[in-house]
């Protein structure tokens, strides 16, 4: 026999439509002024935004192109949240030393570097013919 499907629920969830969503905004606006407060990492990718985003927008490339230039750097954000959610997920449980808290905490590094990498080969594939048709 199943348990009633309210058995066991998140006290949390009982939100649902315009207040639901209100929350959610709440939570990621504090997650992100958290992160840009605490994360070093996070602060030096949104400055790469920043500073690349306008870049973008100027350059004398398809709308696409340009969206596919700043979605890569979102991405990076978006990867860096995730790397630091895993890091804080595990620091919660214990600041020990253990291999698998190590393992996960080097999967994240290495998913943030393979973003950066991925948003590095955009803007060069992107840039390489600008500068040679020069």
């Amino acid at each position: 026999m199943t348990a009633p499907y309210h058995i066991n629920q998140n006290p949390h969830k009982g939100n649902r439509g315009l207040t639901r969503a209100w929350h959610a905004a709440k939570n990621s606006w504090c997650g992100m002024v958290y992160a840009y407060q605490e994360e070093s990492a996070f602060r030096q990718e949104l400055t790469l935004l920043v500073i690349l985003t306008p870049i973008a927008i100027f350059l004398p490339v398809s709308p696409l192109q340009k969206a596919i230039l700043v979605t890569s750097l979102i991405m990076v954000l978006v990867v860096e949240l995730l790397n630091s959610s895993v890091e804080a997920a595990i620091d919660r449980i214990s600041f020990d030393h253990h291999d698998l808290s190590k393992r996960a905490k080097d999967f994240g590094s290495a998913a943030v570097m393979l973003a950066l990498l991925v948003a590095a080969i955009l803007w060069i594939t992107v840039c390489i013919p600008l500068v040679m048709n020069s």
